[in-house]
């Protein structure tokens, strides 16, 4: 019996449950975060604030190509290794195989168990998250969607459908992070492959934030916009008051810019390089391109954040990541502002 004085339902009959639902045009119960092993960490009494590390990542389904040949390889260990090696507090993920069965029965490897749940835990068990996960695409034999990884305790979810046509399959996390005494929204986004269906598909996320999270509660969404022109920044962050984790940082770039003219203008003696000047200024905050891993070029995974002071924002590149997937992570580092008294 549980608190309602009901008795719960077995696995079979919550399916079926589900599954009627569907077919009369009721959302599906969704299911309850799974729980770590190890409980997640949590700040320290009486503690105002807390600095979070995030990531977001689009992990190609844990499964690559080789760099010669057709071959398709398993890349999900060594993909665990390295996100654990990040000592991230949220991980944003997209594209998590939920369940494959085609894989299962031809890749040396495969984990029996669904990727958000694999990743997770770690490979010296010494650290663990909580996992949500939020299915997007279901077919004959498997389904993928989006997860959040979290060490703190995640107290709420909901799952939706953003999909703007049959054949491309987009959804949205939404998942209540309990950090000290705050609740932090995340929401983990993948948006799809043609401009109007992002515009489309902005639309509804706007909307959901805008009725479903306080103005003045904490607030990060990451993940894959595939928004390689930049066209969907300027109307989020107008609309709901968010900024990307990069351009926050593009202050400090004036900052360093200024001085340099000032130490040129007033210090003839100082020998400063041509690329001192503000027009060739160094910069402090690179691009955030992330995709193809091997070379990125395009901008197509984004942190935004509200609440928060963007400490530092980075893309991780290489050749070790890019034969994990095709997109490189985005790391930050955010100090949670607690308004409260």
């Amino acid at each position: 019996m549980n608190a309602t004085g009901r008795r719960p339902l077995a696995p079979a009959d919550r399916a079926r449950n589900d599954a009627d639902a569907s077919r009369i045009g009721r959302r599906p119960r969704l299911p309850k975060p799974r729980r770590a092993a190890v409980p997640p960490k949590a700040p320290a009494e009486g503690s105002a604030a807390a600095t979070l590390r995030v990531s977001t990542y689009n992990i190609h389904k844990g499964v690559l190509r080789e760099f010669i040949g057709l071959r398709r390889v398993t890349r999900i260990h060594e993909l665990r290794a390295r996100l654990h090696e990040l000592d991230s507090d949220l991980i944003f993920l997209q594209e998590v195989q939920g369940q494959h069965e085609r894989h299962a029965r031809r890749l040396e490897h495969w984990p029996e168990e669904p990727q958000d749940v694999f990743l997770a835990k770690s490979p010296k068990l010494r650290q663990t998250f909580e996992t949500a996960y939020g299915r997007n695409a279901s077919y004959l034999h498997g389904h993928h969607g989006n997860a959040l990884l979290s060490r703190y305790p995640i107290v709420g979810l909901e799952n939706r459908d953003i999909s703007d046509h049959a054949l491309e399959k987009r959804g949205v996390l939404h998942c209540v992070v309990k950090v000290g005494r705050l609740d932090v929204h995340c929401f983990v986004v993948h948006f799809g492959l043609l401009a109007r269906s992002r515009e489309r598909q902005l639309g509804a996320l706007i909307d959901w934030v805008s009725n479903a999270v306080s103005p003045d509660a904490p607030l990060i969404i990451a993940g894959d916009f595939n928004d390689w022109r930049n066209q969907l920044s300027d109307r989020l962050c107008g609309e709901i008051g968010v900024v990307e984790v990069f351009d926050a940082l593009r202050p400090q770039v004036e900052l360093v810019r200024r001085a340099t003219y000032f130490a040129r203008d007033r210090l003839p003696a100082v020998e400063l390089p041509e690329s001192a000047a503000v027009g060739g200024a160094p910069r402090m905050v690179r691009t955030a391109r992330t995709f193809p891993a091997l070379v990125p070029w395009f901008r197509m995974d984004r942190i935004y954040q509200r609440g928060f002071r963007v400490n530092t924002a980075r893309v991780l590149r290489g050749i070790e990541w890019a034969r994990l997937s095709d997109h490189s992570p985005l790391v930050a580092d955010l100090e949670l502002i607690d308004t409260g008294a």
